[in-house]
């Protein structure tokens, strides 16, 4: 558990500086130049991830569990995943209507996938990475948002094309995932193998 803390926190605080503290991220750009920032950001976030992985599949061999979820939440989890997919889509196809309806549908993806699988996983090492990344993604947007007003963001409203273009992508990543990824990666057949 120790690895998956120790992960969370490098790699979440390294993506909560502009939540927590933007003017010492604006220090730090300028004093690294934004080559070196990036690079330390990428270097932190990288090594969190390492351990993240890690961390959670060592709490595999002794799992604490919290409670057992009732078997239905998993079709729950599915279908909300499926809409976190369309929502990581929509932040990598330019001009889509789902974006500039949101502003910023990774950050909103990410909450509506750890919310799905706080759903239907009840073991602790589940609860501290799944709610961790909520909580986060929660802060995120929120931060976001208020950096958007702040600076009179607005965004085109898309094209229908783009939207389904969208809509497509994230389905079939998701279909990928779901159905083949997720067993490989993570080892869990969420589609019932």
């Amino acid at each position: 558990m120790t690895k998956l803390i120790l992960g969370l926190v490098l790699f979440l605080g390294a993506h909560s500086i502009r939540i927590f503290a933007e003017d010492f991220r604006t220090r730090l750009r300028e004093r690294l130049g934004p080559g070196g920032y990036k690079g330390l950001y990428s270097l932190l976030s990288l090594a969190g991830l390492v351990l993240i992985v890690m961390g959670y599949g060592e709490t595999r061999a002794t799992p604490v569990d919290l409670w057992m979820p009732p078997r239905g939440m998993a079709h729950a989890t599915s279908l909300l995943t499926l809409f976190s997919f369309i929502l990581l889509a929509a932040a990598q196809v330019p001009g889509n209507h789902i974006k500039a309806a949101v502003g910023h549908p990774m950050v909103l993806g990410v909450k509506v996938w750890a919310f799905a699988h706080l759903l239907s996983n009840g073991r602790l090492a589940d609860i501290v990475l799944f709610g961790t990344l909520l909580v986060w993604a929660v802060l995120d947007f929120r931060a976001a948002r208020r950096r958007d007003k702040a600076e009179g963001v607005t965004r085109a409203a898309g094209s229908g094309a783009k939207t389904g273009i969208t809509v497509v992508a994230g389905i079939v990543a998701w279909a990928a995932f779901a159905f083949y990824l997720h067993a490989v990666l993570i080892g869990v057949q969420p589609m019932g193998g």
